[in-house]
């Protein structure tokens, strides 16, 4: 504190700091859900007022909405069914590698065996190979294995692009955890399965919580990957791919791509707020030891 300053000047002169971060964090956010909220105000509009007046019209008197836009899409648009897709695609393309990657980083954190090191490395390492530089040979491999077009490609696809991001965040994570438990479980005569399962997985909810976040988001938004392993085919085309080819078949009918849009939306937004509490918790958890 300088000379001459009163003490009594440093609360306010924090409470007027903190005032000036909240309205910015308020302004930020505001400007980030302008878009999604237009989105949804939009999608429940008739056509003849979306293409004539903005979005934030809807809010002054007459009120005009309508669930056409949703009726039209869901049942004339293949979104339904779609939506069903992108659900059979999502969830085991994070649970499994999600799986997988907790093994190995349970292996990677406790477990000595020869070349953990230079193998861990390399995992971090796959961190920086660019998908697409990896499409057409995975893609030849699943021909050969007649796997094209079926959900177990895309399943093993997204998989082996997860897993090295999965591995060094959990990898993290475990080694943060407290030897001295391990120590304990041991002792009592524990198998590394039993600690694994018993310990490690109920005490790293954040870590798995945060991961599988954004492992779902990513799946679920995807489309390259699907478009490559699955194809057009409207029996497993996930919303992704729907949504793409209404754009090109819906031509100036906007008040349906709104609807077919958000309804993509729904699911991400949901898994979002249910787990942030977790999310932050998980990514921040290993960063400073591991």
């Amino acid at each position: 504190m300088g000379d001459g300053e009163p003490e009594s000047a440093v609360p306010v002169a924090r409470a007027r700091t903190g005032v000036g971060v909240h309205l910015a964090i308020l302004a930020i956010s505001l400007l980030w859900m302008a878009p999604t909220v237009g989105l949804l105000v939009s999608s429940f509009r008739p056509p003849a007022l979306i293409s004539r007046t903005g979005w934030w019209t809807a809010f002054q008197p007459p009120f005009v909405f309508t669930l056409e836009n949703y009726q039209h899409v869901l049942t004339a648009n293949n979104m339904a069914e779609s939506f069903v897709n992108s659900l059979f695609v999502s969830i085991p393309a994070t649970v499994i590698p999600i799986f997988i990657a907790a093994l190995a980083a349970y292996a990677f954190a406790w477990m000595e065996f020869p070349g953990r090191a230079p193998l861990f490395t390399i995992v971090v390492g796959l961190l920086v190979v660019p998908l697409q530089m990896t499409l057409i040979p995975v893609l030849h491999l699943f021909t050969s294995f007649g796997l094209t077009g079926t959900f177990a490609a895309i399943w093993l696809a997204h998989t082996g692009y997860g897993l090295p991001f999965a591995i060094y965040l959990l990898r993290n994570f475990f080694g943060a955890l407290p030897r001295a438990m391990f120590e304990a479980a041991a002792t009592d005569g524990a198998s590394p399965l039993d600690i694994f399962f018993r310990l490690v997985l109920p005490t790293s909810a954040p870590a798995l919580a945060s991961l599988a976040t954004f492992q779902f988001l990513w799946v679920w938004n995807d489309l390259l990957v699907a478009l490559v392993y699955l194809g057009g085919s409207p029996e497993v085309a996930p919303m992704t791919v729907t949504v793409s080819n209404l754009v090109n078949s819906l031509g100036q009918n906007w008040q349906l791509l709104t609807a077919a849009a958000f309804t993509s939306m729904v699911v991400p937004l949901a898994l979002f707020f249910s787990l942030q509490q977790y999310f932050v918790r998980g990514i921040l958890a290993g960063s400073v030891k591991g």
